[in-house]
């Protein structure tokens, strides 16, 4: 039989309206009594559970002590996450190749790869002529690297003697490019593939162009 506290600080932003203590007893895997500062009193969930929170709740001292504890321990915690992670963003790696499809319906296909980004939340969409192309994408979902970063793939099935960009765009920072050249056309033409990067990734286009 184990027991153990786990006080936790659960937040949407530093702000101590956003913010939520919840403190878990926990007895052989089980918890058995909780308080949270949204409701600001004990509760207990068994027997021992229940008879515990009636106390705690009439223990002036102790009450006291547990609704401070969002503003003395998770405020400052949380201000030191957003000071240092929360706020920090890492620019991604952008690489636009050729494949050769398995099946389909087009004989080539593009894989746009976003790797080594930070924080998660990213969107990833192909544009032909600007518009959003939805038909022949499949994505995979952002997936953890492990060490923080993530990557994530979208794939476009096409027929050749297209030109296609792959762009990143944000508003918050200029972007920087780099470019490279790859035998994509049954008539052997060079179709350019252009990846930018910037800092700021929340939006990632992977453009498709009309080659004139």
């Amino acid at each position: 039989f184990i027991h153990y506290i786990l006080n936790r600080c659960l937040f949407n932003s530093s702000d101590l309206k956003d913010i939520e203590n919840i403190y878990s007893y926990y007895y052989n895997k089980e918890e058995f009594l909780r308080f949270s500062s949204s409701s600001g009193k004990f509760v207990g969930y068994t027997e021992l559970g229940v008879k515990t929170a009636e106390r705690a709740n009439n223990d002036p001292e102790q009450m006291s002590s547990r609704r401070a504890e969002k503003e003395t321990i998770c405020k400052p915690n949380i201000d030191g996450d957003y000071s240092t992670i929360l706020t920090k963003s890492v620019q991604p790696r952008v690489r636009v190749q050729s494949l050769e499809p398995s099946g389909g319906n087009h004989p080539a296909m593009l894989i746009c790869s976003i790797y080594d980004f930070y924080p998660k939340k990213i969107k990833v969409s192909w544009l032909q002529d600007q518009e959003e192309v939805s038909s022949d994408v499949t994505s995979t979902a952002e997936m953890e690297d492990g060490d923080w970063f993530y990557q994530i793939h979208s794939y476009l099935e096409y027929t050749p003697r297209i030109l296609y960009l792959s762009q990143e765009e944000n508003s918050l920072q200029q972007s920087s490019s780099s470019t490279f050249y790859s035998q994509i056309n049954k008539r052997g033409r060079n179709a350019l593939l252009y990846a930018a990067k910037s800092a700021v990734f929340e939006v990632v286009m992977c453009t498709r162009m009309i080659n004139v």
